[in-house]
């Protein structure tokens, strides 16, 4: 069962960063606007470039093929992007009907043109379509940051029935303290491009 492990990270205004997110823990990091949680994260899915190692089970991000990386430690962000214009083009490993169940989304979902679905829609589609990859590890950037109460709760529930059940590493990015006491194991404030665990109210 994979953990997450960041060595001396560094990347633009942050680091170096030290870190260890063991197989089925949820650690959620807060700051301020502009201090580098996404900024972070990119680094972790290397999309940014980036001093230090990330690992995942021993294996170093540096020596593995950057899709390769990215299918194992999967960064899901509020926005994300979309090729095609139909939402089942998008899932090419099909789709568990009772996770589109839990988020609130009927089958037919699948056959809905992107352009026609609310952001909220498509923020949970996205989460559907990066779980169905199976990765090892989730980087999860304001993953319900569109969302209303019901379908936040909604994505919460999956997401820790998927940590549970996988033993998933997930580093979370959240701006709201009451979704980081529900749930995180461990919580940091990143503040000068260093974290400070339980650094903040």
């Amino acid at each position: 069962m994979p953990s997450l492990r960041l060595d001396q990270l560094r990347t633009r205004h942050v680091g170096p960063i030290d870190l260890c997110v063991v197989a089925g823990e949820c650690v959620c990091i807060q700051g301020a606007s502009g201090s580098g949680k996404t900024l972070l994260l990119r680094a972790v899915a290397d999309l940014d470039p980036h001093h230090g190692e990330a690992w995942l089970d021993g294996e170093a991000c540096s020596k593995l093929p950057a899709p390769q990386w990215r299918r194992s430690v999967a960064l899901v962000v509020a926005e994300s992007q979309w090729w095609s214009e139909r939402v089942g083009d998008h899932f090419e490993r099909g789709v568990d009907g009772a996770w589109m169940e839990l988020l609130g989304l009927p089958g037919a979902a699948l056959e809905w043109q992107v352009g026609r679905c609310s952001t909220g829609e498509r923020q949970r589609l996205a989460l559907l379509r990066t779980l169905m990859q199976g990765p090892a590890a989730l980087l999860l950037d304001e993953p319900t940051g569109n969302l209303d109460k019901d379908s936040t709760q909604r994505v919460e529930a999956l997401l820790d029935g998927y940590r549970r059940q996988r033993q998933a590493a997930v580093l979370w990015v959240s701006h709201d303290p009451s979704q980081i006491e529900r749930v995180a194991q461990r919580r940091f404030a990143l503040h000068q491009g260093r974290l400070e665990e339980d650094g903040f109210e």
